[in-house]
């Protein structure tokens, strides 16, 4: 062996045992994880994601692709009405993202940045030391509240709408 010659090591995660020929290894038992080549390639590469008989004609493709990004529209136009009006708002917005990046990688980009930012707040939100400041913050606040609560009643008193005119 020279000196360029690349050395082959051993797995990390000690995983030397034998797989047939074609068999993809499964997570590691000492952390869970697949190996990074397997995890890109069961995320979905990015791009259209037409019936393969569209994608083949160029008009009838941008018809598609006009006719995915007029319905996204739609549901995203519906999702920020119902963030001033009842409704999930919020939910439906990310539905007409999800329509859009059935075709458009932009989309497909937004959607995986908000999945990662969920994903991490999510585990922000489950870290001991966040849930106990949260906890402290939030009864604080309560205790605030009633004590402004306490001395509104004791200087005004506690009247009923109805009553107020009397």
């Amino acid at each position: 062996m020279g000196a360029g010659a690349p050395v082959a090591t051993a797995p990390a995660t000690g995983d030397v045992t034998a797989r047939p020929a074609g068999e993809r290894p499964g997570p590691s038992p000492a952390t869970g994880e697949r190996p990074a080549e397997e995890a890109a390639s069961v995320e979905q590469g990015l791009g259209s994601r037409a019936p393969a008989f569209i994608q083949a004609r160029r008009t009838l493709h941008l018809s598609w692709q006009v006719g995915v990004f007029v319905v996204g529209l739609a549901v995203v136009a519906a999702g920020v009405a119902m963030l001033v009006l009842p409704g999930p708002g919020w939910v439906v917005i990310f539905a007409g993202m999800a329509i859009w990046a059935t075709e458009f990688v932009w989309a497909q980009l937004v959607l995986r940045w908000t999945k990662r930012k969920v994903t991490e707040a999510a585990q922000r939100a489950l870290d001991p030391k966040v849930r106990r400041r949260n906890i402290i913050l939030t009864s604080v606040g309560l205790a605030i509240m009633g004590a402004l609560i306490g001395v509104y009643l004791w200087k005004y008193g506690f009247a009923m709408p109805w009553e107020i005119g009397k």
